[in-house]
């Protein structure tokens, strides 16, 4: 549908073993935008802590990578905005508590940015960008022009997107630079012993870590709570809660 080679009045028998294949071999790829907006104070904080103005960033499960480029975009928050005035994208969201000003004055900048994902979508293709395009849910007109929106920002200047089990690739991308690592939807699906190996790689990375992870609420039902790990030494900061795909956002530092 998408590419023009088949309408919404064709039989599916038509399309039979395309869709067949597609089941078969394609797993399910989204990479929603929209997060950025609550990861970015995140990142600010991780910046805080760590106390630097520049940092590399490592996603873990990028997909194609389009949060992996968070600092050109433009984000809108009740204190101020944050981010390039030209960017092609502007995220804003539904505050339930304010984001500080103060964090929001912080301007970190990004030296290396690197995404290691067991199947990365490659958007500077057309093949790419429909992919990730036939995921979204029928009507979502919003969504689509977020997602186009962002494709254009990420085919300016790709960011490097690693092939490969993440506790193998982890310990090879971490640098000697203060560096910010962060994961939102992947966990769940990884292993103990993934996990485990993913925590011990930034115990040794060779320069301070922050890693910024999405996990279980404290005290509700819906959402995500965002922590803070600081490596070496492995300290905790609870940040807050936050909607899955970023419409909402309860900062509680």
């Amino acid at each position: 549908m998408l590419s023009g080679e088949a309408s919404w009045d064709d039989p599916v028998e038509a399309h039979a073993e395309f869709l067949r294949e597609f089941v078969r071999t394609q797993s399910v790829q989204t990479n929603e935008v929209q997060r950025s907006w609550v990861l970015l104070p995140c990142f600010l904080r991780a910046a805080e802590l760590l106390g630097v103005d520049e940092l590399d960033v490592v996603e873990l499960g990028p997909s194609a990578g389009l949060n992996l480029v968070w600092d050109r975009y433009r984000y809108a928050y009740a204190e101020g905005e944050w981010g390039p005035a030209g960017s092609p994208l502007r995220l804003s969201g539904r505050e339930e508590s304010r984001v500080p000003a103060r964090l929001l004055a912080l301007m970190p900048r990004v030296s290396r940015r690197v995404g290691i994902d067991r199947a990365p979508v490659d958007v500077t293709t057309d093949k790419g960008a429909r992919l990730l395009e036939c995921f979204l849910w029928a009507g979502q007109d919003e969504r689509l022009e977020r997602l186009a929106r962002a494709i254009d920002v990420v085919r300016a200047n790709p960011p490097l997107l690693v092939h490969g089990d993440l506790a193998d690739e982890l310990p090879s991308v971490l640098d000697d630079q203060p560096t910010l690592v962060f994961q939102t939807a992947v966990f769940p699906y990884l292993t103990d012993e993934t996990r485990s190996a993913v925590r011990t790689a930034l115990e040794d990375a060779p320069a301070p870590v922050a890693f910024v992870t999405a996990g279980r609420p404290r005290g509700r039902e819906h959402g995500w709570g965002m922590r803070i790990e600081l490596s070496p030494g492995a300290k905790r900061e609870f940040v807050g809660h936050a909607d899955f795909h970023g419409a909402w956002l309860d900062y509680a530092l």
